[in-house]
């Protein structure tokens, strides 16, 4: 790590316009993890089916046939796979439920990623298959689903919101420590963030936009997760008027329990429900 910021340090001293492009860029960039025959499978039962998106081609899927639909946002580095449990939970309860890979995870082709092009990808979706009854996001797909019901108001839905990031420039102080950068390489970097987004990294900011929703939300956060802190969730919720806010203890940051689904889809049904858990 400590290289890599020696190295993109040099460059920013070199060629500082190449030194942001390629620092965002390595910012941006999932690495695609494996996925199994028996992910496969699973997927493959979900009646695929694709979008484009500049370029990109995205990886859709629909289980279940009820009128009702729910759609799954994933974090970073996973894919819809992710969500097997809560998908066999709300086909379950009558629900058509669908999910899709990010670019540049799962899937799905691409090899760069953001919060302003994943919340344009979320749009699409949501254009395609109709405005869902509730939206269930995790991590930064958390992030992402909020800023795009903040900017687009007219696809808002209920939104459950799991372990999601608090703001864009945490990233950045991340980075800067993880990989030893230097003011400059920091700083070129932010200038190019803003003439790519049109917008400062300070702008991303899930508590802003949490405070001009007006749909219902559950915020789930684990106290142990030790990938976002829950005093993002936190102040969301200070700033989001019709959210409950759940905090958790031992599940970590991947909030795959059964308590955990059953909440989310308690919530989702306005109801209470027994769930038979089979992992």
């Amino acid at each position: 790590m400590k290289l890599i910021g020696q190295y993109m340090n040099l460059l920013a001293l070199e060629a500082p316009t190449n030194a942001g492009r390629f620092v965002l860029a390595l910012f941006c960039r999932p690495f695609r993890g494996k996925i199994t025959d028996r992910q496969k499978q699973f997927l493959n039962s979900g009646n695929p089916f694709t979008i484009t998106h500049e370029k990109e081609t995205i990886t859709c899927y629909a289980w279940g046939t009820g009128e009702k639909k729910v759609l799954l946002i994933h974090g970073w580095q996973s894919h819809s796979y992710r969500w097997k449990v809560y998908i066999d939970h709300l086909v379950e309860q009558g629900y058509k439920v669908y999910a899709f890979d990010a670019p540049g995870h799962g899937l799905s082709t691409g090899n760069f990623l953001s919060v302003p092009l994943y919340s344009e990808v979320i749009e699409k979706m949501i254009l395609r298959i109709g405005k869902p009854d509730a939206i269930v996001a995790h991590s930064i797909g958390g992030f992402a689903s909020l800023y795009t019901l903040h900017r687009n108001p007219s696809l808002s839905s209920k939104l459950i919101l799991m372990a999601a990031p608090g703001e864009a420039a945490e990233f950045f102080n991340f980075y800067k420590t993880s990989l030893g950068l230097s003011k400059r390489s920091v700083d070129l970097t932010i200038k190019r963030f803003e003439e790519r987004f049109k917008k400062s990294p300070d702008y991303f900011s899930s508590p802003a936009f949490a405070s001009t929703l007006t749909t219902q939300g559950l915020i789930i956060h684990d106290e142990e997760d030790d990938e976002t802190s829950v005093e993002h969730s936190k102040r969301v919720h200070a700033k989001w008027e019709n959210s409950r806010l759940l905090i958790t203890k031992g599940f970590g940051h991947n909030l795959k329990s059964i308590e955990v689904v059953k909440e989310v889809v308690q919530f989702i049904n306005l109801k209470k429900i027994k769930l038979n858990f089979q992992p």
